[in-house]
C-alpha cells in the first residue's frame, strides 16, 4: 500500500466506527487516505475523527459553505489508485448499481477511474435480500470488486452474515486488489470476442448466438491488472466497462482474421474467445434473394482457421489461449483441438451445463493445458474471467 492513493467511502451504519480503525491501519501501511463521508454517516462518526486519523480534510459536500472551495469528484476520482467503500450499506450498493449521483460519494463513484471495493456492511435479511443481491451482482458484472461481509453477532441483535469484516482483513483484501490489478503490466494482449456473420444477401447471413459476453468479461478484467487490451469484436451489442479497451469492430471470419492477424504480431498474449463461423457461403448474392416455390440450396465453404493459422505463427515469447464448446467427447474434442492449434491452454464450455454459454451472464468451464485439466463451478462471467486471467498471469511460474 507504500504510496497508494486511496479514497475511503464511508456510509451510514453502525459499521462506520470501524471505518476509523480501517483509516488507520491503511496509514500505518504506506497510503495516503482521502475519506468521503454520506450525511448519513456523519451522525455515527464525526468527520473530525477521520481528518485526524488521515491527516487530510474530509469531504462531505459538493463545496464547502464556508468559504465556496469546489471539492470536485472528478479529481478526486482521478487521484485515487483504489477507492473502498466500507461500511457499504443497501442504500448506496442500490444508488451505484443504478448509477445515482445525489451525493458526493456516489458522484465520485461514477468518476473514478480505479479500481472500487466494496464491503458491504447491513443486517442479515437485508444482505440476503434478492434486491440488494442483484444490485451487488450488477456491480460485480461491471467490474467493481466486492468483499464478502462476515458473519457474527449482528447490531440487531440477530446472529449471521452481514458484519463488516476487521479492518486488517479489509487492509490484506485491498493490498492484494492492488498487487493483482499489476500482474499484467506492460502485457499487449489481443482478445477475439462475439460471432461472426457470413452473408448471403444484403439482408440475410449466417450466424451463431455468441453475445460477446465472455469476451469482454476478460477483456475488462486484463485492463484492470494492467493489461494494454485491443478486442476483435464481431457484431454485438455491448461494449467494455473498462475505458482503456481498446475494441476493433469486424463482421466476417475474413474481417476477423485479417484483423487479428495484423495485431498478432505484436501482442504476448492472444485470447481467442470468439464464436467464428466454420462456413461461409460460397457465393454470396448482391440482391435480396426471393422466396421461391423450389428449395433455396446454399453451398458453402470452410472459413478460415484463425486459431491455426496464429498457432503456426506464435513464437515461444508468446501465449495463445483457445476456448472450446463442445456438447459431445468434450475433454478429448478439447484436447484434441489443443494439441492441433498449438494453444497453450484452452477452455472448455459445455452446453450440457444449463444457464451458461451463449447469452447468460454466467459460466461453467474447466481449463485444459498439457498436464492437467481443473473443473470450476458456475460462476458470473465477471468471475470466470477472473479465473481464466489468473491462470495467464500465473502461466510459466
Amino acid at each position: 500500500m507504500h504510496g497508494k492513493h486511496v479514497i475511503l467511502g464511508v456510509t451510514g451504519g453502525i459499521a462506520a466506527y470501524k471505518a476509523a480503525y480501517l483509516v488507520r491501519s491503511l496509514v500505518k501501511a504506506g497510503a495516503e487516505v482521502k475519506v468521503i463521508m454520506t450525511e448519513n454517516a456523519k451522525k455515527f462518526v464525526a468527520p473530525l475523527t477521520f481528518s485526524t486519523l488521515s491527516g487530510n480534510p474530509v469531504y462531505t459536500e459538493f463545496f464547502n459553505p464556508e468559504n465556496g472551495e469546489w471539492h470536485s469528484h472528478v479529481k478526486l476520482g482521478l487521484w485515487a489508485d483504489l477507492f473502498i467503500i466500507a461500511p457499504a450499506t443497501a442504500n448506496t450498493i442500490a444508488k451505484m448499481a443504478h448509477g445515482i449521483a445525489d451525493n458526493l460519494l456516489t458522484t465520485t463513484y461514477l468518476s473514478a477511474r480505479c479500481r472500487t471495493l466494496v464491503v458491504p456492511a447491513m443486517d442479515l435479511d437485508m444482505y440476503a435480500h434478492t434486491a440488494t443481491q442483484e444490485n451487488l451482482e450488477t456491480l460485480r458484472q461491471r467490474g467493481v470488486i466486492v468483499m464478502d461481509p462476515a458473519s457474527g453477532q449482528l447490531a440487531s441483535g440477530l446472529e449471521g452474515k452481514g458484519r463488516m469484516p476487521e479492518p486488517d482483513d479489509i487492509l490484506s483484501f485491498a493490498s492484494n486488489v492492488l498487487t493483482r490489478q499489476q500482474d499484467l503490466a506492460g502485457k499487449k494482449i489481443l482478445i477475439t470476442a462475439g460471432p461472426t456473420y457470413e452473408n448471403i444477401d444484403p439482408v440475410r447471413f449466417i450466424g451463431n448466438y455468441s453475445t460477446g459476453k465472455m469476451g469482454y468479461a476478460i477483456a475488462d478484467e486484463c485492463a484492470s491488472r494492467g493489461a494494454d487490451v485491443t478486442v476483435v469484436s464481431g457484431p454485438v451489442s455491448i461494449e467494455p466497462n473498462n475505458k482503456q479497451v481498446k475494441v476493433v469492430n469486424v463482421r466476417s471470419a475474413s474481417d476477423m482474421f485479417n484483423a487479428a492477424e495484423s495485431l498478432f504480431e505484436s501482442s504476448d498474449i492472444t485470447v481467442l474467445s470468439a464464436a467464428v463461423a466454420d462456413f461461409t457461403p460460397v457465393s454470396k448474392a448482391d440482391s435480396k434473394i426471393k422466396r421461391e416455390k423450389d428449395n433455396l440450396t446454399l453451398e458453402l465453404h470452410p472459413t478460415v482457421d484463425i486459431a491455426a493459422s496464429l498457432g503456426k505463427r506464435k513464437r515461444s515469447n508468446q501465449m495463445l489461449v483457445g476456448f472450446a464448446l463442445e456438447t459431445d467427447n468434450e475433454e478429448l474434442n478439447a484436447k484434441s483441438k489443443l494439441e492441433r492449434k498449438n494453444f497453450d491452454f484452452i477452455v472448455l464450455n459445455s452446453m450440457r451445463n444449463p444457464g451458461t454459454c451463449f447469452g447468460s451472464d454466467n459460466n461453467q468451464i474447466k481449463i485444459i493445458d498439457r498436464n492437467n485439466i481443473v473443473s470450476y463451478p458456475f460462476k458470473s462471467k465477471t468471475e470466470v474471467a477472473k479465473d481464466i486471467v489468473d491462470k495467464i498471469a500465473s502461466w510459466g511460474e
